[in-house]
């Protein structure tokens, strides 16, 4: 294992035993993230919900399930990718985050992009967009890239998505959803960091 791994396996373990906000009170499990610890692509959503507190591992429930098809629509794999979220424990009843609690955990969320080092930040929902973008609406910003001065690069680029549950309960972000996704190979190539 490189220092990076090492220093990514840290945070987990970090996380996995923090209790700075109310939030580690219900948890069964945190859920610092998955996936490829060199890869280019980082998708952040806004916190777990029921299925991931109990694995411990984000998007695993029906809004997980889109999130791969969308994934594997530009010829990737979870694996290829990391998936995490603003918070790394479950909010009750899966409510929104509270800003104390986004706070709270930022730190485990910066070390994550300053190690992994993303060519592209992918913001899930507009909580997680927020944090990146404060100001904007979802509705305006999705499918647009954002330059900005970034957590490790002076030019990261953001691009908003809708979140994955929005197509669950809007079957016409569907189609919404997959279009904003098919950019997404050809920013990667536009992008020099």
């Amino acid at each position: 294992m490189n220092a990076k791994h090492e220093a990514l396996k840290s945070i987990e373990e970090q996380i996995e035993m923090c209790r700075l906000c109310g939030l580690c009170e219900g948890r069964t499990n945190t859920v610092p993230g998955t996936g490829s610890f060199d890869s280019e692509i980082m998708f952040i959503g806004e916190g777990p919900g029921k299925d991931e507190d109990l694995q411990g591992k984000p998007f695993v429930g029906a809004a997980g399930k889109f999130l791969t098809v969308l994934i594997e629509s530009i010829g990737l794999s979870r694996n290829d990718v990391f998936i995490t979220n603003v918070v790394k424990c479950r909010p009750p009843g899966n409510r929104d985050p509270e800003q104390i609690e986004v706070n709270t955990c930022w730190r485990y969320l910066e070390a994550q992009i300053s190690l992994i080092k993303p060519k592209l930040i992918v913001t899930l929902g507009r909580h997680s967009m927020q944090r990146f973008l404060p100001g904007l609406r979802i509705s305006e910003a999705h499918g647009k890239a954002k330059r900005i001065k970034g957590i490790w690069s002076e030019k990261q680029v953001i691009f908003p998505m809708y979140h994955p549950a929005a197509a669950l309960y809007n079957p016409a972000l569907r189609q919404v959803m997959l279009a904003d996704m098919t950019k997404i190979p050809v920013l990667l190539k536009k992008i020099e960091i």
